[in-house]
């Protein structure tokens, strides 16, 4: 609308300016003398300027005429498609400046004005590889679909534009998030371009979320093949394809896919923590303690996690608290000084009923490193040491302000998930979950499992006459053998 109305102003403007030229040139009173071969001419101003402009355009004809009658000879010389190139030179000097307004009319936002242009070259220079582009990209910017596809359509008929048309075709069918279509293009354009980036990344997350994991992999390999991706990433995707499939078998019943699926994860990736904690568990669902110990180390010296404590755990499930401290020992002592080590020591310690190590084990992390985890921890050994229930209750007042420490966090939009898995819930990213602090902080957490993942063994209930903690579960209810369990939340506390 801006556009047009100042078109307007300045053709009124350029009217104007050639109504008063006129007028000055008529009211004024001089004349102009012109010398030609030796003849005098006088002039009037307004007269000689229509003179002049009349000869210019008189030459310009008369080049064109000229250019016409070579052409004319030329054919009648035997050159049969000389007045054709003529007059094509013409026309296609025409369509190539109408191509090129559209396009700078495309870049500048203007897509009406560039579908009109693409029209106009596309009649003259019939050139359907080159306009019906602009028109379908034009009227996608335009938001009118149904011409963009229509246009994408046509190019699909050429062998030349023809992954061109099916690409455009593919982003109309994500942006509509018709993922069934959009896999069939995929497919369809990663068959004419199998080297191409963009296609290969859209296939593979397509057939991510659609759980093809043999198609991805095939994929995958590709991006390999053609140096779109580093070896070292194309290892640790594979692994978590090769896990995402381990998982799905296991849930379908069938063992020994799994088990082969999780250690091969395992082998292209031993820092992936979720294939390490599916390895150890399939060696010893079969016995093989050795190896299963052997994968959760090599893991936990790359990234201390509480499922690879938890698995380490369930190697002797009915160990005593004590015999479990000392099974333990050679874990801790891989990175001593990691806040998961000194977290899991302590509820090892507290396990045992050894409070005063457990204090130790923690150190200052509760001041350094206040996480949930941790304030909930001090809330335990305070409690287990006798403390009073205001003491309890300040660090589990603590434990519900601060952050609840690493999670699993998306990369790509900062989703947080409580469990991990080939794909983030909220963005549908491949291969983008990290544990890690969420960059943003959320509500404030409730007190549940995350307080207490490894406390192992059994407490006695030495204060079972005395009242309950306001929004404290009794570290007795949340000790079990062997495998972690969560916490119960806690019963409001009742006033006798």
């Amino acid at each position: 609308m801006l556009w047009t109305l100042l078109k307007i102003l300045v053709f009124v403007a350029l009217v104007g300016a050639l109504a008063f030229g006129a007028e000055f040139l008529i009211a004024s009173s001089d004349y102009i003398r012109i010398v030609l071969l030796g003849t005098e001419y006088t002039l009037p101003p307004l007269i000689a300027v229509i003179s002049l402009a009349v000869l210019l355009l008189g030459m310009w004809l008369l080049l064109k005429v000229a250019g016409l009658l070579v052409a004319l000879l030329r054919f009648i010389n035997g050159d049969e498609t000389a007045l054709s190139r003529y007059f094509d030179r013409n026309r296609e000097k025409r369509g190539y400046e109408a191509l090129s307004d559209g396009m700078m009319a495309l870049a500048s936002g203007d897509h009406r004005a560039a579908i009109s242009k693409a029209q106009k070259a596309e009649r003259l220079l019939r050139r359907p590889d080159l306009t019906t582009l602009l028109t379908a990209q034009a009227a996608e910017g335009a938001g009118d679909t149904l011409t963009a596809e229509t246009a994408y359509k046509r190019l699909l008929q050429e062998d030349r534009t023809r992954f061109v048309g099916v690409r455009g075709l593919l982003s109309q069918q994500l942006a509509a998030g018709q993922t069934d279509k959009a896999m069939k293009l995929a497919e369809k354009a990663f068959a004419l371009k199998p080297r191409h980036t963009e296609t290969q990344d859209v296939l593979l997350k397509l057939q991510a979320q659609d759980e093809n994991w043999v198609g991805a992999r095939q994929t995958l390999t590709a991006k390999l093949k053609s140096g779109s991706l580093p070896k070292d990433v194309h290892k640790r995707r594979s692994a978590v394809l090769a896990l995402a499939s381990a998982r799905d078998a296991l849930a379908q019943g069938k063992t020994d896919s799994a088990r082969a699926e999780s250690l091969e994860a395992n082998r292209m990736s031993p820092d992936l923590v979720p294939a390490a904690v599916m390895a150890a568990r399939m060696h010893i669902d079969s016995g093989n303690a050795r190896a299963a110990t052997k994968v959760l180390k090599a893991a936990w010296k790359s990234q201390p996690h509480p499922d690879l404590a938890a698995a380490f755990a369930q190697i002797a499930a009915d160990e005593t608290p004590q015999a479990r401290i000392k099974r333990f020992a050679p874990l801790l002592k891989l990175l001593p000084g990691h806040a998961e080590t000194k977290l899991l020591e302590a509820e090892l310690q507290i396990a045992a009923e050894d409070f005063a190590a457990a204090r130790r084990a923690m150190g200052d992390i509760a001041e350094s490193q206040p996480t949930t985890r941790a304030l909930s921890l001090m809330a335990a050994i305070e409690r287990g040491e006798g403390a009073d229930d205001v003491v309890v209750r300040g660090w589990l007042a603590r434990a519900l302000t601060v952050s609840r420490g690493p999670q699993w966090c998306c990369d790509a939009c900062g989703n947080v998930q409580g469990v991990w898995g080939p794909l983030c819930d909220e963005c549908g990213s491949f291969d983008t979950l990290a544990w890690t602090e969420p960059k943003t902080s959320g509500d404030a957490p409730a007190l549940n499992t995350e307080m207490l993942p490894l406390i192992v063994g059994a407490l006695e209930n030495k204060a079972a006459d005395e009242p309950e903690v306001v929004d404290a579960p009794e570290p007795e209810d949340a000790v079990v053998e062997g495998e972690a369990t969560p916490l119960q939340e806690p019963e409001p506390a009742t006033t006798r």
